[in-house]
């Protein structure tokens, strides 16, 4: 079989170098082709993010790159760039079914702003149908274990969370213990 493609994408305020990528990027080593891409705005150097829709577009146009590749997708990443692999996923944009797509890997997942939790980011969820990984801390301001756990559960695939205690939604010094479990979470996908 060959081997997956994971797609990972930063969060709003990092890039693709973020220490937690290039850690699963190792961890994987060499049974996954891992791609750590920048959004657009991030190549242009600009440091505000474009809107949901340009965003999901460049992920699009990146699993179009990876189409003649043989092997499952698995996609996520961190905060921003995950939730945007999540709605791609939800066929959020319109663009349909992702082709192969074996599950997501969401690390410090954005429920809600910082202190706002009335606005909340969950109407695609209910239409993600591929296995979830939920990699996040219990002191994360943008979703308590609660909330996150709440929402989870309008995902109609399996959901499983790894929770990192004491940690907030940077995961300082996680590194290596996230890159373990997206690790084992890839590796029982495919």
């Amino acid at each position: 079989m060959a081997p997956p493609s994971v797609l990972l994408y930063p969060g709003a305020g990092t890039g693709c170098d973020h220490p937690g990528l290039v850690a699963i990027e190792g961890a994987l080593g060499s049974r996954a082709r891992v791609e750590r891409i920048d959004f657009p705005y991030r190549r242009e150097g600009r440091r505000a993010p474009d809107r949901a829709p340009k965003l999901m577009a460049a992920i699009r146009d990146d699993l179009a790159g990876i189409r003649r590749r043989r092997g499952p997708v698995v996609m996520g990443g961190r905060s921003m760039g995950g939730r945007m692999a999540s709605m791609v996923a939800a066929d959020a944009d319109g663009g349909g079914p992702v082709a192969r797509l074996a599950g997501l890997v969401l690390i410090c997942y954005p429920l809600h702003p910082p202190k706002r939790p009335d606005r909340l980011r969950v109407e695609h969820l209910v239409d993600v149908g591929v296995p979830c990984l939920f990699v996040s801390g219990t002191r994360d301001a943008f979703a308590t274990p609660e909330e996150l756990t709440t929402w989870t559960a309008t995902i109609p695939a399996p959901v499983r969370h790894h929770w990192i205690e004491g940690r907030g939604h940077d995961l300082r010094g996680s590194d290596a213990e996230v890159a373990g479990v997206v690790a084992g979470f890839v590796d029982e996908l495919v």
